[in-house]
C-alpha cells in the first residue's frame, strides 16, 4: 500500500505512546448538573490541547467509544476565523518545535498539520470500538492527505465512504474559478467487517417505509406488500403449477426470481397471494432491512447548511454569534442515525462551539435514546465562553423570540455534563482519589478500562472510607478486575506484601498484579506465588 511521507514524520510517528497519562481534574463550577458520577460515565466537556487529553481518556474510555466526529482545522491559511485554522495556535507550534525539532523551520503548512493529526488520529483509533465509526470533516486543503493518513493508521480496508455536503448555500461571485461550497467527511471503521456479518448492523439512514406495505392478514407477521414472482434477470425459464392447482409462468420478457423449490416452501408457508390475476410474492416489512443505504452525496434536506449551524448559535447567543460557519445540529444528527446505536459514546476531540454535543442532546430527546458525549476543546476561552455555555443552555432549555412570542426550542428532563480540565500526570499530582488510582493502574496493567461497577463501589460514598473498612473489606476492596487471566489488584502506601496478604486476597487463580508500598518476599516467592509486584509511587511511571 503507498504511504505518505512528509518533514517531520519520523518524530511523530510514535509520538503518542510517549505521551505520559495525565490527571483529569473536575471543575464543578462550569459543570452542569453534575452528580458525582466517576470519570467514564456521563457526559464530559474537556479543556486543554487534544493530544493531552485523548491520552488523559485512554484509562476511562479505550476501546468504548461508538462513534467519533472531529472537524479539524481544514489549513486553509485563513487566519480571521475565531477558531484559528491554519495550525499556527502557539500550543501547537511549541510542541511542534518540542517534537520536530530543528525540522521545524523546514516545514511547510501541509507538513504542520500532518504532524498535528497523526499522533491524535493514533489515539483516536485506540479510543475506538471495535464495532465503531469514525467521521472527519474536511476541504480541499488536506482531503487527498487525510484519505492516505487514515490509510495507514485505520487501515485501507475499513474505509467506508467520503461523503460529499454542499456547506454554502450561496453563489460566491468574487471566486476566480470554481464555487467552492462543499466540504467532505470521511468514514472509516474500526473494523469494517463487522458491518457486513448480518444485515441488523448495515449502515443505514432510517425511513419509514410502513405506508409501503399495506396488507397484513392479522396472523403474526406484520404489514407486506405484494411483489411480482418474476423478474428481468435471467433465471432459467420453467412454468410452475402450485399445490392449489394455480399454474404460473413468467410474462414474456421476464425470467422466474425464484426456484421451484423455493416456491413451494412460499406457498405451504402462506407467503404467496393468489387474490390477483396472477400469484405474487408476500414481502413482509419486518424481514426488510431496516432503513436505506445513504447516499455520499448528502441532500442538504436531511443535513442542513451552515448557514443553519448559524442561525442555532444566533438562538443561543443572541445576535452577533459566534463562530463563522458552524456545522448544523442535523448533519451531526444525520451521522448518529447511521450507526443505529442508541446507548453509543460520541467523542468530538474539536469540539468548537459544541455542535456535537447539542446534536447528541437533541437525539436522545428526539428517539429516547441514552448516548454520552465526550467533547475536547484546547482554546480556554472558546471552552469556557462558547462549548459549556451552548451545552448548558441547551441541557436547561433556552429561549427564542419568533415573531414576538418567547418559546422554549428545548423543554427536556434535566441534563448534565461535567467540565474537567488536564490537569498534572499522576505521579506530579500530590492527591489521587482511590477510585481515579485504580482506574489508571487497571488500564496501565491490562489496557483496558475498569468496570464502571466496580468504579462506583470504590468512591466514597458508595462504600467504606478506605480508612475505616475492615480488613476483610479493604482487601476485598483491592481486586480492581482482570483481563486475560490477568488479576489487579491495589492497597495504599502502608500495606506491605507478604504470605498473608496473598492468602486473604479474593479468589483468583491466575496471574496476579498486586501494588502496594513494598514487600517481604523475594523475586522467587513471588514467581512461585504467581505475583508481581508493583512499588507505590514507582508503579505510576
Amino acid at each position: 500500500m503507498p504511504t505518505l511521507n512528509w518533514i517531520g514524520k519520523e518524530a511523530v510517528i510514535n509520538h503518542h505512546d510517549e505521551v505520559p497519562i495525565h490527571t483529569l481534574t473536575l471543575d464543578r463550577d462550569r459543570s452542569c448538573g453534575y452528580d458525582n458520577e466517576p470519570l467514564g460515565t456521563g457526559n464530559l466537556l474537556v479543556e486543554g490541547d487534544n493530544l493531552t487529553a485523548l491520552k488523559a481518556l485512554l484509562p476511562y474510555y479505550a476501546g468504548k467509544v461508538k462513534c467519533i466526529f472531529i472537524d479539524p482545522p481544514y489549513n486553509t491559511g485563513n487566519e480571521s476565523w475565531v477558531y484559528n485554522d491554519n495550525v499556527n495556535n502557539p500550543t501547537i507550534q511549541k510542541w511542534l518545535g518540542k517534537i520536530v525539532g530543528s525540522l521545524v523551520a523546514d516545514l511547510s503548512r501541509h507538513d504542520k498539520w500532518l504532524c498535528m493529526m497523526y499522533p491524535r488520529l493514533c489515539l483516536l483509533h485506540q479510543l475506538l470500538r471495535e464495532d465503531g465509526v469514525i467521521f472527519i470533516s474536511i476541504d480541499d486543503n488536506e482531503v487527498h492527505h487525510l484519505r492516505m493518513l487514515m490509510d495507514e493508521i485505520f487501515g485501507e480496508k475499513n474505509f467506508f465512504a467520503i461523503l460529499t455536503r454542499r456547506a454554502m448555500h450561496t453563489v460566491r461571485n468574487s471566486s476566480k474559478d470554481f464555487n467552492h461550497n462543499a466540504d467532505y467527511t470521511l468514514v472509516y471503521a474500526k473494523d469494517k467487517s463487522w458491518f457486513g456479518e448480518d444485515k441488523s448492523r448495515y449502515i443505514r439512514y432510517i425511513t419509514d417505509k410502513s405506508m409501503k406495505y399495506p396488507h397484513d392478514d392479522n396472523d403474526g407477521r406484520g404489514k407486506y406488500k405484494l411483489d411480482p414472482l418474476s423478474a428481468r434477470n435471467y433465471y432459467t425459464p420453467y412454468t410452475f403449477t402450485f399445490e392449489n392447482g394455480v399454474v404460473w409462468s413468467p410474462p414474456s420478457g421476464r425470467y422466474p426470481s425464484y426456484s421451484q423449490d423455493t416456491l413451494r416452501n412460499m406457498e405451504r408457508e402462506g407467503r404467496i397471494d393468489f387474490s390477483g390475476n396472477e400469484p405474487r410474492a408476500k414481502r413482509y416489512l419486518s424481514e426488510v432491512q431496516e432503513g436505506q443505504p445513504p447516499d455520499v452525496f448528502l441532500s442538504p434536506k436531511i443535513v442542513g447548511f451552515n448557514k443553519d449551524g448559524t442561525s442555532e448559535l444566533r438562538d443561543i447567543f443572541g445576535e452577533g454569534g459566534v463562530f463563522p460557519q458552524p456545522k448544523p445540529v442535523k448533519f451531526i444528527k444525520f451521522l448518529l442515525e447511521l450507526l443505529r446505536s442508541k446507548d453509543a459514546i460520541v467523542l468530538d476531540s474539536f469540539a468548537g462551539s459544541g455542535t456535537t454535543g447539542h446534536a447528541v442532546l437533541a437525539q436522545n430527546r428526539e428517539d429516547g435514546g441514552n448516548r454520552q458525549f465526550i467533547l475536547v476543546e484546547l482554546e480556554p476561552e472558546i471552552a469556557r465562553e462558547i462549548t459549556a455555555v451552548r451545552l448548558q443552555r441547551v441541557c436547561e432549555g433556552y429561549p427564542d423570540v419568533t415573531g414576538g412570542n418567547l418559546q422554549r426550542l428545548f423543554t427536556p428532563d434535566k441534563e448534565s455534563f461535567a467540565y474537567y480540565h488536564v490537569g498534572d500526570t499522576f505521579l506530579e499530582r500530590s492527591e489521587i482519589p482511590f477510585h481515579e488510582m485504580a482506574q489508571y493502574l487497571f488500564f496501565k496493567e491490562t489496557g483496558s478500562p475498569i468496570e464502571t461497577d466496580t468504579v462506583r463501589a470504590l468512591m466514597e460514598g458508595d462504600s467504606p472510607s478506605y480508612a475505616t473498612c475492615t480488613t476483610r473489606e479493604r482487601y476485598q476492596r483491592a481486586f480492581l478486575g482482570s483481563v486475560d487471566g490477568v488479576g489487579v489488584y491495589l492497597f495504599n502506601n502502608e500495606d506491605i506484601l507478604n504470605d498473608d496478604l496473598i492468602d486473604r486476597l479474593p479468589s483468583h487463580e491466575d496471574r496476579k498484579v498486586i501494588h502496594c508500598g513494598g514487600t517481604q518476599l523475594s523475586v522467587g516467592m513471588l514467581k512461585d506465588r504467581g505475583v508481581t509486584f508493583r512499588q507505590m509511587p514507582y508503579n505510576l511511571v
